[in-house]
C-alpha cells in the first residue's frame, strides 16, 4: 500500500494546487467527491485486468494485451503503455533538477550549480538505485515514504492559520465552475495516477495469493485510495487557502512545485527547508515506480520488435538498452526544462487516462476472464465516462 502511495505522491500532488486553485475553492469540493472512487475504481479495473492471464506466474501487462488482444493489439497498446508512463519519468528529471536547484540559490544562498552536470548527478543517481536491484529500492521507498506522510501532515496543519477564506466568498458562475473542473480531472488522474506500479504489484501478488490475488489487491487498493485521498486533499486544501490566485499564477510560471515556490516566498524557516526537502522526497519516490513502468514497456516494445525479424535477445541486453534510453533522454529532457504543467496536460495525460480508465472497461465486455465483472455496470459507466472527460480535457487545453 505504502509502495503505491508513493508512486502516486510525485510531480503531481506538487502541482495540483497550482492547477485546482487557480478556478478557485467551491470546485475542489466536487473534486474531492470524485476523486476518491475515480483512483480506486480504476486502478482496481486495471489490476484485474492484468490477473486474468490464464498463464499466471510472471505475465505482466505486456504478456496480457497480447494474450486478449492479439499480437497486433498487444503491440499497440504496448507502445501505448510506454508512452503513458515515459513523459512522466521525464517530468520527473525535469523536477528534481529544479527543485534541487531552487533549494541551492534560495536555502543555501549558492551560486546556481551547472544545470547539465546536476541533472547528470541527480538523474544518475536515482538511476544507480534502481540498477543495484528491487530489494534495495524498496527499502528506499520505505524509508521515504514514511516520513513523506508525516511531513505532508506536518505541513498541512502548520498552514491552517495562514488560510485565508476570502476565496470562500467568491462564487464562479456555472459555465466557469464546469469549466474549471472538466480541465482540472485531468491533473487529479495524474495525481492520484499509480498505474505504472500496478503491473508489477499485479504479479506480486498473484505469486503470493494465487487464486486469492484479485481480492488481495481490491483491498489494499482500496485503502491506498482512502489514504491518497485524505492526505494529498488535505495538503491541496491548505496549499489553496494559505496563497491567492497571483501567486499560484507565479509559481506556474516559474516552473516550480508549489512547495518550492512557498519556501521561496515564506519567511517561515520551517516551509522554507521543509518544502523543498518533501518536493524532493516526494519526486524521487515516485521515480521508482514509474521507473518500473517505463522499463517494463520498453522491454516489451524491444522484445516484440526482436521476435519480428526472427532474433532473440537477452533480458541482460534489453535492460542494458532501455537504461541506456531512459538515462541520457531524462538527461536532456532535464537540460531543455520544458514547462512541467504543459508535460502534465499535453503529453501524457490522455493516454494514462486511455491505459487507466478506457481500456479495461473495454475488456471487461470483450475478454471472457473478465466477464463476471460485467455486473458492475455503474462502476463501469462511471470510470469511462471520467476517463473520456479527462482525455477531452486534455485534447481542448491543448489546441484551444
Amino acid at each position: 500500500m505504502l509502495g503505491l502511495f508513493g508512486t502516486a505522491v510525485g510531480a503531481g500532488i506538487l502541482f495540483l494546487p497550482i492547477n485546482a486553485g487557480m478556478g478557485g475553492f467551491w470546485p475542489l469540493i466536487l473534486m474531492t467527491v470524485l476523486v476518491g472512487p475515480m483512483t480506486y475504481l480504476a486502478h482496481r479495473n486495471l489490476a484485474r485486468f492484468v490477473l486474468s492471464s490464464k498463464s499466471g506466474g510472471d505475465s505482466n501487462i505486456t504478456n496480457v494485451v497480447e494474450e486478449h488482444f492479439g499480437s497486433c493489439g498487444g503491440k499497440l497498446i504496448t507502445v501505448l503503455y510506454f508512452f503513458a508512463i515515459y513523459p512522466i519519468l521525464l517530468i520527473y528529471g525535469v523536477g528534481v533538477t529544479n527543485t534541487v536547484q531552487s533549494f541551492i540559490v534560495h536555502q543555501l544562498h549558492l551560486p546556481e550549480v551547472n544545470r547539465p552536470l546536476l541533472s547528470l548527478i541527480l538523474i544518475g543517481a536515482l538511476m544507480g538505485v534502481m540498477l543495484t536491484g528491487e530489494k534495495l529500492m524498496l527499502i528506499v521507498c520505505e524509508f521515504l515514504v514514511y516520513p513523506l506522510i508525516l511531513i505532508l501532515l506536518g505541513l498541512s496543519l502548520y498552514l491552517i492559520p495562514h488560510w485565508s477564506m476570502t476565496s470562500l466568498n467568491v462564487i464562479p458562475t456555472g459555465g466557469s465552475f464546469v469549466k474549471t473542473l472538466w480541465l482540472t480531472i485531468p491533473v487529479l488522474v495524474f495525481s492520484f495516477n499509480h498505474s505504472p506500479a500496478i503491473s508489477q504489484f499485479s504479479v506480486s501478488q498473484r505469486k503470493k495469493f494465487a487464486d486469492k490475488a484479485s481480492q488481495k489487491t481490491d483491498t489494499i487498493l482500496r485503502r491506498n485510495s482512502y489514504l491518497l485521498l485524505f492526505f494529498v486533499m488535505l495538503f491541496v486544501f491548505s496549499c489553496v487557502l494559505s496563497l491567492t490566485p497571483a501567486e499560484l499564477q507565479q509559481a506556474k510560471a516559474e516552473n516550480i512545485s508549489i512547495l518550492s515556490f512557498m519556501a521561496n516566498e515564506s519567511a517561515s524557516p520551517v516551509i522554507s527547508y521543509l518544502g523543498p526537502v518533501i518536493a524532493f522526497i516526494a519526486i524521487v519516490s515516485s521515480f521508482f515506480g514509474h521507473y518500473l513502468g517505463t522499463r517494463e514497456g520498453l522491454n516489451g516494445i524491444i522484445s516484440q520488435q526482436a521476435q519480428n525479424f526472427g532474433k532473440e535477445i537477452t533480458q541482460k541486453k534489453t535492460n542494458l538498452i532501455t537504461n541506456l534510453f531512459i538515462l541520457i533522454t531524462l538527461w536532456i529532457v532535464a537540460i531543455i526544462n520544458p514547462s512541467i504543467l504543459d508535460m502534465i496536460t499535453s503529453i501524457g495525460g490522455p493516454i494514462i487516462a486511455m491505459i487507466l480508465f478506457i481500456m479495461p472497461v473495454y475488456a471487461i465486455y470483450k475478454v471472457p476472464a473478465l466477464q463476471k465483472y460485467r455486473k458492475n455496470a455503474f462502476a463501469n459507466a462511471f470510470i469511462c465516462i471520467m476517463g473520456l472527460v479527462a482525455i477531452s480535457g486534455l485534447l481542448y487545453s491543448m489546441f484551444s
